[in-house]
């Protein structure tokens, strides 16, 4: 089957009902979304369909040809970092680290649709994302700077 990933057509061949994150982490060898409970409750494994958040770990490759699929990879990098991930370093956001890049894919998904989230906004589309580390006061402050300096660019 087809799919497209950060903008690139991958031809893979998976059982229907592999989960994506299994073919973007071993066959894709894109290592930034993570593995977390496997049941799509923690939000490690989020990633975009189409610009919208979704649980890599629940989602069958199936369920994706033909769509945009769009990892942490895709959001940007060293030499662009999107401005969520220069937000997450001002804010010293990551402890652990292993979170994050679903805190990110959820975040940015958030602001293509609202570009200036009220805290409550902010609550509901992170609500799925788990941080054991407890970073859930930075992270939303990290979020309304983004936000802010994204209508400010």
């Amino acid at each position: 089957m087809k799919i497209s990933v950060n903008g690139v057509d991958q031809a893979v061949e998976f059982e229907p009902d592999t989960p994506l994150l299994w073919v973007i982490r071993d066959e894709l060898k894109l290592k930034g979304t993570k593995f977390g409970c496997g049941k799509g409750l923690c939000g490690a494994c989020t990633v975009h369909m189409n610009g919208v958040a979704i649980r890599s770990c629940i989602t069958p490759v199936s369920a994706v040809e033909g769509q945009n699929i769009t990892t942490i990879e895709g959001i940007g990098s060293d030499d662009s970092p999107h401005q969520l991930q220069k937000s997450w370093l001002e804010f010293n956001v990551p402890q652990c680290g292993y979170c994050q890049s679903g805190q990110l894919m959820s975040a940015s998904a958030l602001l293509a649709n609202k570009p200036s989230p009220s805290d409550a906004d902010i609550d509901e589309a992170m609500s799925g994302n788990a941080c054991r580390c407890g970073t859930y006061p930075r992270i939303k402050a990290a979020i309304h700077h983004a936000a802010d300096n994204l209508k400010n660019s």
